[in-house]
């Protein structure tokens, strides 16, 4: 395996030193190494994929040094439209070095969500017309790709990926580990939401966590799962699900269980909410400012007022919340309240170290969900 260290000083030996993207469980040393040993200019955690492409672009235009960008291969559907409209060859012609982590890979088992991503990961890139290599998981094999790399990047200024595989980086823990300060736990809040809702109302919650505490919860009540709709991939799009469903199924409460970094993901998605106003949508948004699901990395969640942003957007009504009094008091408030409603409860970070997963696959959840959501 590589070291995240050497990795980094190989870029900074080629004057590649301005990262930016979407953090990935299998480059969680590497952007923990980054953190720790990057100014804050020179290492951002965009928003989505695509936002990070075009603050690697302004950098490039600012300085003319090649940009890293890295993220997930699920996020490459957020990346392609600046891929090929921005940095394309064909259009400015922007040099990037791409950092790809091969979630889904074919032979391995990985969760539903990833095994199509997995498959067209490096036949997509191939037809975006980017150079790419899977990364070598020793360090002499290393430095010969990064070198053919950068040279292919230089004659063409054209992106090129390194496509990761699971184990290629070794383990390395954040130095500065921040504790936000909040007491109350994701998996507990969510417990004292769902325990509240009407009998029929119904829940879709964001990728990660959220949507496996969620599941672990009616697990440990005896519960079925058909009044939820776990969204185990299309990160921070749970909003605009549940307004779909919240338009037309007006006799319902909807529920969207959101976290963070999902929010802020596709942010604009709440000035739909707010501008459409469906009187039974209620947004909760479970606020650690981290990434959790992909090893613990800072969004700027807890930096942002997201209730004032929901209010500003067209909410009707907006609270934040970060213990369990004041939860139990917003949540009678929202009882006798009219939707949309955003609910903001700030929490700790991180989560069971047994946490389990859904064991219903995507069509089966699916299939429940509809036949509970059209009783």
């Amino acid at each position: 395996m590589i070291t995240p260290k050497y990795f980094i000083d190989s870029l900074k030996a080629n004057q590649i030193d301005f990262f930016t993207g979407v953090p990935d469980s299998l480059l969680k040393s590497i952007c923990a190494y980054m953190t720790d040993h990057s100014d804050l200019n020179n290492h951002i955690i965009a928003a989505n994929e695509g936002a990070a492409v075009g603050l690697a672009a302004g950098y490039y235009l600012a300085t003319g040094r090649i940009p890293l960008v890295y993220m997930q291969n699920s996020g490459i559907g957020n990346a392609v439209n600046p891929l090929m409209s921005l940095t394309d060859k064909e259009v400015y012609n922007i040099p990037l070095l791409l950092l790809i982590g091969w979630r889904g890979e074919p032979g391995l088992k990985d969760e539903p969500q990833h095994i199509k991503q997995g498959k067209i990961t490096i036949p997509l890139l191939n037809s975006m017309g980017i150079s790419n290599q899977v990364l070598s998981k020793n360090e002499s094999e290393l430095t010969c790709q990064l070198k053919e790399a950068l040279a292919c990047i230089e004659t063409n200024h054209e992106p090129f990926a390194f496509v990761i595989q699971k184990d290629t980086f070794e383990d390395y823990r954040p130095q500065t580990l921040e504790n936000n300060g909040f007491t109350l736990s994701r998996e507990e809040a969510i417990k004292i939401v769902s325990s509240s809702i009407p009998e029929n109302a119904i829940i879709v919650s964001t990728t990660g966590m959220i949507s496996r505490e969620l599941f672990e919860y009616r697990e440990s009540m005896n519960q079925n799962h058909e009044k939820d709709f776990l969204t185990v991939g299309s990160m921070g799009h749970a909003s605009q699900i549940s307004l779909g469903i919240a338009l037309h199924k007006s006799d319902r409460m909807v529920y969207c269980f959101d976290g963070d970094g999902a929010t802020l993901m596709h942010m604009g998605s709440l000035a739909i909410v707010g501008s459409t106003k469906p009187c039974n949508y209620v947004h909760v948004v479970f606020n650690n400012g981290a990434h959790d699901s992909v090893g613990g990395q800072p969004t700027v969640g807890l930096k942002i007022n997201i209730s004032e942003i929901a209010v500003a957007c067209g909410y009707n009504l907006a609270l934040s919340v970060s213990d369990l009094v004041s939860l139990e008091k917003a949540l009678n408030t929202i009882s006798n309240s009219i939707g949309p409603i955003l609910l903001e409860i700030k929490v700790k970070k991180g989560a069971r170290k047994d946490l389990g997963r859904p064991t219903r696959t995507p069509i089966q959840n699916k299939d429940a969900f509809m036949d509970f959501l059209n009783q």
